[in-house]
């Protein structure tokens, strides 16, 4: 049985910030994005260790990303190839992509 992922943080710098998930190991799987004025968001990189294999670590990165996206009344560009093709794989998230 896989081990429950422990909770996804968020941190912000400016315009930049990044979504991660910390291992007790001290491993980490993180997406960064940068905000473009008031209404954007690019997804620039996803990036997940062999430690997080299987779990669906990026997936719920982006998943969180995007929940949080839609709320703040967002859109994103997802410029990071794994976030674009997970796009692709939920239309539901088309109400968050930037047209």
């Amino acid at each position: 049985m896989m081990s429950e992922l422990p909770e996804i943080q968020l941190e912000e710098t400016g315009s930049k910030g990044r979504y991660f998930i910390r291992l007790a190991t001290g491993e980490e799987a993180e997406m960064t994005f940068t905000k473009v004025g008031e209404h954007q968001v690019i997804i620039d990189h996803t990036e997940v260790p062999d430690a997080f294999r299987g779990q669906g670590a990026g997936l719920k990165l982006v998943t969180r990303a995007v929940e949080d996206i839609r709320k703040a009344g967002k859109t994103v560009i997802p410029l990071c190839p794994f976030a674009a093709a997970q796009f692709r794989r939920h239309p539901e998230w088309a109400d968050v992509l930037k047209h």
